[in-house]
């Protein structure tokens, strides 16, 4: 039987002994479903395999947020900025259903370290890598205001800053684009199991388990999208591609039992200065994120008690007279580059390594950011053009209306 998340509306084809696509895909996530997506939209036949059910990793564990990257400002990534302020507005266009603009506040105390003029500067920025469009503005809370802000403290509150940012639900999100996908004649194998590929310069041979039966088809490119199982897959590889070093990030959210009236919050985490988010959550919030090295099996990852304390001592810091009652928590990974910083220092720009720049046969998806999702499709289709054939476009996916999945 199918698993429940990837019923959607499907017309499922005899899978022959082997057959043929210019695509295949590894990975139901969001960026599996991107590439899916960007792939038939291209006029491509191409098959997704997903081991367990569409968004079931990372794509359903996010902070559920189309964002412009504001704090990537801080590290000079203006160019990630832009790039993801041009995704939120197209977003916010092709999905109006499924991405929605929120007011975001940032409070500002006397051991905040980014001081009222840094942050004026650096939203002003904002609003100017964003084109200076209405969800790019922003402005200073009157004192007058403070009180409708859901119970943040005012005791040394100094000022408020609000702007714009989006929020969706991610795996709602994650279906919606693999359905578009599939309406262009996109397949999905769901479940199925990545077994192996072989490549050489006519193509990939690739093997895999569906109904407990072991399968093969041929492809002209294979595309990694594996997401915390990326280098698991590489593996799988023959001969095998060079594989980044990554680490793998433990995110921890809360769900909590009192809602937000105002809007989203982006706090300092007081202990260690990081970004946090209380967001809200249909009738509940939500608050999040950690950042913390994840050695285990990506499927077993759990939230820990000490991130649970630490994320509530964070609520308690900004909220003290709100619930600290858990209703529900998650956590997911992040790929990150291997390095010694810290991980809330590191870049997340999306990498796209290929096994070979001349004329790649496979190609795999390291890191990315939801909001970015269709931009990284793009790109890899765009680095895989000269291995593809040729074939007629059939729709824009910047254009293209995203509906949810009912």
């Amino acid at each position: 039987m199918k698993s429940a998340s990837c019923s959607l509306t499907l017309v499922w084809r005899t899978c022959a002994m082997t057959e043929r696509y210019d695509i295949v895909v590894v990975g139901g996530g969001i960026h599996g479903a991107g590439v899916a997506q960007a792939a038939a939209c291209g006029g491509y036949s191409v098959l997704l395999l997903e081991q367990s059910s569409l968004a079931a990793g990372t794509s359903s564990r996010s902070s559920k947020l189309i964002h412009g990257g504001l704090r990537y400002l801080e590290g000079l990534d203006f160019g990630l900025v832009r790039e993801s302020l041009s995704e939120r507005a197209i977003l916010l266009k092709i999905a109006p259903e499924l991405v929605h603009l929120k007011p975001f506040f940032i409070p500002v105390y006397p051991e905040t370290s980014r001081r009222p003029l840094t942050l004026r500067a650096g939203l002003g920025l904002y609003a100017v890598l964003g084109g200076l469009s209405r969800e790019t503005r922003f402005r200073k809370l009157a004192r007058s205001e403070w009180t409708s802000l859901d119970g943040l403290k005012h005791d040394g509150l100094q000022a408020v800053f609000q702007y714009h940012d989006a929020q969706t639900n991610d795996a709602e999100l994650t279906r919606a684009v693999m359905q578009s996908a599939i309406e262009y004649g996109a397949e999905l194998r769901c479940p199925a199991e990545f077994l192996s590929a072989t490549t050489d310069t006519s193509g990939c041979e690739i093997s895999y388990r569906e109904d407990d039966a072991d399968k093969s088809c041929v492809a002209s490119v294979v595309i990694n999208a594996a997401g915390p199982w990326v280098n698991s897959v590489s593996e799988r590889i023959s001969p095998p591609p060079e594989m980044m070093p990554v680490d793998l990030v433990q995110g921890t959210h809360l769900i909590l039992a009192d809602r937000l009236d105002a809007g989203c919050y982006y706090m300092e985490a007081p202990q260690d200065r990081r970004a946090i988010f209380l967001l809200p959550w249909g009738a509940q919030s939500m608050l999040g994120t950690t950042e913390n090295l994840y050695t285990g099996e990506p499927a077993a990852v759990t939230p820990l008690a000490q991130e649970i304390d630490y994320l509530l001592e964070v609520q308690q810091y900004y909220f003290p007279n709100r619930s600290r009652q858990v209703i529900d928590s998650f956590a997911g990974l992040r790929v990150l580059p291997a390095a010694n910083s810290a991980a809330f220092k590191r870049t997340r720009e999306t990498q796209l390594p290929v096994d070979d720049l001349r004329q790649p046969r496979a190609l795999a998806i390291v890191g990315g950011k939801l909001t970015g999702y269709r931009a990284t499709a793009e790109k890899a289709m765009h680095m895989l053009r000269r291995s593809l054939p040729a074939r007629r476009s059939r729709a824009n996916t910047a254009t293209l209306p995203l509906k949810p999945v009912t």
